[in-house]
């Protein structure tokens, strides 16, 4: 398969054309033909792009967990209702009439209030509006890289408290709303739980540093208890997603998208009501954020 890569500003981002992913997964899984050097060469731009696009893809739940065991173990997805037709697969899901809004519309970092979060997510369009609903990403790293470098040694030694509670405790965003969904989401007295990780992240794979804080999950710091840690997270959370970092995505039907959750943030986007928006959602396992 001939690969064209297509790179948006300042390297953030890839369209990848030329492939057709539920076919190389497929042959490779019953004819024991080898497709590792396409998902070798796909992981060298994921690692290098941060988030890739890959138009017009066929795939259906066990297609797309093919493809994301491609790229690592499939992750757990707390306090969302899998889909009825695969375990591993959350559909996201939002009705034409549905008052409630879009879930994932803050900025945020999947599931960063657990002690390994995924390294990687993948979302693939089944039902796209013809307006709105765009997906945009924040880069971490240039984020990291546009600080003074005596900021960056001061974040260097600290420390971030995440938790769900926000979201998803009896207490939180989705026990307290009232309008209807279409999705099934949980709330539990376990996302009371909280998690440490570092301000400043250094991504496993390419030793880079991103700034790896998000205003979901990241609810303190722990050297600087109360205003000030708030002061500083709000602070660094509009740094982080200034329009100079982000790309926005424009979805298209049959769309597959898998970014690096280890450097980038995203957030969902509103602006299609009186239409339907469904997305099928994995991860893949993470490691402990050092």
């Amino acid at each position: 398969m001939a690969l064209r890569v297509d790179p948006q500003p300042n390297s953030f981002g890839a369209r990848i054309d030329g492939v057709d992913l539920n076919t190389a997964t497929a042959v490779s899984t019953h004819s024991g033909q080898d497709s590792g050097a396409l998902f070798e060469r796909l992981r060298d731009l994921w690692l290098r792009y941060q988030v890739l696009v890959f138009p017009d893809q066929n795939l259906d739940e066990d297609g797309l967990v093919r493809v994301t065991q491609a790229f690592g173990p499939c992750g757990s997805e707390p306090y969302l209702t899998p889909s009825q037709r695969h375990p591993r697969v959350v559909e996201i899901r939002r009705a034409r009439n549905e008052a409630a809004s879009p879930f994932g519309v803050s900025w945020h970092s999947d599931w960063s209030f657990k002690a390994q979060p995924p390294a990687a997510t993948l979302l693939l369009s089944k039902v796209v509006p013809p307006r709105g609903g765009d997906t945009w990403f924040a880069d971490g790293f240039r984020a990291y890289d546009a600080l003074p470098a005596e900021e960056q040694c001061t974040l260097e030694g600290l420390t971030a408290i995440h938790s769900a509670r926000r979201s998803y405790s009896p207490t939180g965003y989705f026990a307290t709303d009232q309008a209807p969904r279409a999705m099934a989401i949980k709330t539990d007295p376990s996302a009371y739980a909280t998690q440490t990780h570092p301000v400043v992240r250094t991504h496993p794979e390419s030793g880079r540093k991103a700034l790896w804080i998000n205003g979901v999950y990241t609810v303190g710091i722990r050297e600087l208890p109360g205003p000030r840690g708030d002061a500083l997270i709000e602070r660094l959370c509009r740094h982080a997603t200034q329009p100079e970092y982000v790309y926005q995505h424009r979805w298209e039907a049959n769309m597959l998208v898998i970014w690096d959750n280890r450097s980038v943030q995203h957030c969902a986007t509103a602006g299609y009501d009186g239409y339907e928006r469904v997305m099928h959602r994995t991860t893949t396992a993470g490691s402990v954020p050092r």
